[in-house]
This record gives C-alpha cells, sequence and structure tokens, in this order.
C-alpha cells in the first residue's frame, strides 16, 4: 500500500439530505441503498452541489481494534443543501452532520480496493500520527460520474479526528 498523506480539515455543519438505511458489513445493503437514492437525487432543492455522501453513524464509539463485520451502523445516501426542506422530497430524511476535524484521504480505485485505504488508515497512518480518531460520523465524498467499478475512480474519505491530548 502506497503512503497516503491526508488533508487536515475542519469541517462546518452540514446539512444532508438522503436516504439511510441500518446495516453491517455482513448484511451490507449499500448496493440497495444507493439504488433507492439515485433516482431521486435530482429533485432534492437546495443543492449546495454536485457531490454525494456516504456516510456512516456508529452506535458505538468507533474501535478500528475491536471493529466485527457484524458491528451495526446506520449509512445514509445524500447530498448536501442549503437548507432542510424534507417535506417536498418524498421518502427522504434529513441529517445534520456534526462539523469538526477531519483527515481527508484520496481513496484511488475501485470500491473492491477500499479496504486497503482504511487498513493503512487506521493501522499505519493514525497510530503514528498525532491525532486519536473522534466519534463523529464517518463519511466518504463521491463525484457524480463516481462509478465503483472503475480503476481509475477517486472518492474522499473522512475520518473524523481530535488531537492527542499531551502528558505534560
Amino acid at each position: 500500500m502506497r503512503r497516503i498523506n491526508p488533508k487536515i480539515v475542519i469541517v462546518e455543519e452540514k446539512k444532508l439530505i438522503g436516504k439511510s438505511k441500518r446495516m453491517s458489513l455482513d448484511e451490507d445493503s449499500s448496493q440497495e441503498l444507493w439504488t433507492s437514492f439515485m433516482p431521486h437525487r435530482h429533485s432534492i432543492p437546495n443543492r449546495v452541489d454536485d457531490l454525494y455522501y456516504n456516510v456512516k453513524v456508529f452506535d458505538q464509539p468507533f474501535d478500528p481494534d475491536h471493529f466485527e463485520a457484524s458491528t451495526t451502523f446506520v449509512k445514509w445516501a445524500a447530498v448536501e443543501v442549503a437548507q432542510h426542506e424534507v417535506e417536498e422530497v418524498r421518502g427522504m430524511e434529513s441529517y445534520l452532520l456534526r462539523g469538526g476535524m477531519y483527515a481527508m484521504f484520496l481513496h484511488r480505485g475501485p470500491a473492491s480496493d477500499f479496504n486497503q485505504t482504511l487498513q493503512y488508515i487506521f493501522e499505519e497512518w493514525l497510530p503514528s500520527s498525532s491525532y486519536d480518531l473522534d466519534d463523529r460520523e464517518h463519511f466518504e465524498r463521491l463525484t457524480e460520474d463516481y462509478h465503483p467499478a472503475d480503476p481509475e475512480a477517486v472518492e474522499e474519505v473522512w475520518i473524523p479526528i481530535r488531537a492527542l491530548v499531551s502528558d505534560l
């Protein structure tokens, strides 16, 4: 795995509209979620850009050392909007993504290689960084033309972090 250097970014709160589904890696229904969301994406008013958000909200603080394929989380397929007007979009829900400090990595390649990127982030980069994992949403940001099987695909991987507390 080649070394990936993240950008450290302070993210403002984001208003999202989309669809959500509880799942686990064992019972991954991401394709079903995105298939139900995509036909309605252009009917969402007040979009701020053409990007898509793949958000994971964990029930318990995410711990990569103890994460199991049966661990459940809520996944969102969503877009960012300037204001929430959910009643105008049937079947959609609103979600407020908490802001904070994030490490933003670029995953290059097909989605089938995504676990290699996560493995690098959690096993190599994070332990040797001056950051700790924070208990907030993890998300990926994708472009309109993103295709998961494309060997040239690029997606942004956003990992919530906080500065390590010194023992001085």
